[in-house]
C-alpha cells in the first residue's frame, strides 16, 4: 500500500506461478435422485444402448470432459453403503432403502465392479467413499483389501471369484462419514 493509502495490484496474465492439480477439478457419482439409476446405470436388458447396464450415451457425453478422478458412492450415502452389498451376482445382491435421498429402493445393481467398469468407459481415476458412518474402519479396510491386493487372500480370492481377476489398482479412498448425522429408520 501507499503512503497515500491506494493499493496498486499488478496482474501478470502470462505468468506461470505454479501447476493446479487437476485432481482439484474431480466429479462425483452419488445414489442421488436419478444420477446413477437409470442416469448411468439401465441393465443389461435395457433398451437404451448400454455396455454391460453402463448407458452408452452417458459414457459417450462424459468422456470428452476428461474428468480426472470420479468419487462414489458419493457423500451421504455412503454413511449407509455397505460394499459387500454391491459385489457378486445382481440378482443376488440384497435391496436396500436409500436412507439419504428420500428413501428410494436401493438395489446394489451398481456396486463396486460397475463402478470400476463406468470409471474405466471415461478414462478417469476411481476414487471410494468408505462408510464410517455405519460401517466400520474395518469394513473400509476390507474393501481396499478386495479393490487392490494382488496376492492370495479371501477378499482378493472373492474379487476374482466376482470376474476381477487382476487388482483394480484404487489409489483415492475417503473415509466418509457425517459427524452428528443419525441414521433414519
Amino acid at each position: 500500500m501507499s503512503q497515500s493509502g491506494v493499493a496498486k495490484v499488478v496482474v501478470a496474465p502470462r505468468e506461470e506461478i505454479a501447476t493446479v492439480s487437476p485432481y482439484l477439478h474431480g466429479h462425483f457419482a452419488e445414489h442421488l435422485g436419478e444420477l446413477v439409476y437409470p442416469g448411468v446405470w439401465v441393465g443389461t436388458e435395457s433398451k437404451i444402448p448400454n455396455t454391460d447396464g453402463i448407458r452408452n450415451d452417458v459414457v459417450d457425453a462424459l468422456r470428452p470432459l476428461g474428468i480426472p478422478v470420479l468419487r462414489w458412492p458419493g457423500g451421504c450415502f455412503a454413511d449407509h453403503y455397505h460394499w459387500k452389498d454391491g459385489i457378486g451376482p445382481r440378482e443376488s445382491r440384497p435391496g436396500r432403502l436409500n436412507f439419504s435421498w428420500g428413501r428410494a429402493e436401493e438395489t446394489n445393481h451398481f456396486g463396486t465392479h460397475e463402478f470400476m467398469a463406468f470409471a474405466r468407459a471415461l478414462g478417469t481415476e476411481p476414487y471410494f467413499a468408505g462408510n464410517v458412518g455405519s460401517g466400520t474402519v474395518a469394513e473400509l479396510r476390507d474393501w481396499v483389501e478386495y479393490c487392490n491386493f494382488a496376492g492370495k487372500s479371501a477378499l482378493a480370492d472373492e474379487r476374482r471369484a466376482n470376474g476381477a481377476a487382476e487388482p483394480f489398482g484404487v489409489s483415492y479412498w475417503e473415509s466418509a462419514t457425517k459427524i452428528g448425522a443419525a441414521a433414519e429408520t
